[in-house]
């Protein structure tokens, strides 16, 4: 029997996979927790498709589900934050707590009183020091996949921080001759004409193509 069009471009992709060098991982909106789907198992099958690789991962979502999926921490960008992390809600100090922590402190600012709140991009004062040390070690680690087989595989993310994850990627794929964009996702799959055959849109669920390509 042949292969369906969807079936080839999976076949691609395991075939990218295998034999990247290196592998860059973005994750979006589609990736955010609800009550519909168990997101745990795609990042435990995330895990197990690129736990043999040297990857970094990039995530837009705050939730922290991505923690505790068994990845490597250290190569875990947050640039949103995370939701179990607090500061200041008026942003008084760089200090950053836990959530223990901030319990213990019964979510009390100790420097200006004013209430904790979650450290996320959500915040109207947010204090960016909780992911920085993280996104310096993704600098670096993107500065040696220059002449690199490079996959780039962006999943399910909008165009809610596009310059944090979309251009960016885009960017690196075009300047780099060894590497190759897929960007999956139900609605923002498409990818810019610059790319060329450097590119793959699929627009699918990145859970649904994710679990796919982990067969």
């Amino acid at each position: 029997m042949e292969n369906t069009w969807e079936n080839e471009i999976e076949i691609q992709i395991k075939d990218r996979i295998s034999r990247a060098e290196k592998i860059l991982v973005g994750l979006g909106e589609e990736w955010k927790k609800d009550q519909e789907r168990h997101v745990e198992k795609y990042y435990e099958l995330l895990n197990h498709i690129i736990k043999e690789k040297d990857y970094f991962i990039v995530t837009l979502n705050t939730d922290g589900m991505i923690f505790e999926a068994g990845l490597d921490e250290k190569r875990i960008a947050a640039p949103c934050g995370n939701i179990h992390w607090y500061q200041c809600e008026a942003g008084c100090t760089k200090d950053i707590w836990e959530e223990e922590e901030a319990g213990a402190l019964n979510m009390v600012c100790p420097h200006c009183k004013k209430r904790l709140t979650p450290n996320t991009a959500e915040c109207e004062n947010y204090i960016e020091e909780g992911y920085l040390p993280q996104w310096k070690a993704y600098t670096e680690w993107l500065s040696r996949t220059l002449n690199k087989e490079l996959l780039v595989l962006e999943l399910g993310a909008g165009f809610k921080y596009p310059s944090v994850m979309r251009w960016p990627f885009e960017k690196t794929v075009f300047f780099n001759k060894k590497a190759f964009l897929c960007r999956v996702g139900e609605k923002f799959y498409q990818i810019s004409e610059e790319m060329g055959e450097k590119g793959l849109g699929i627009c699918e669920n990145s859970l649904n193509f994710l679990m796919k390509v982990g067969k």
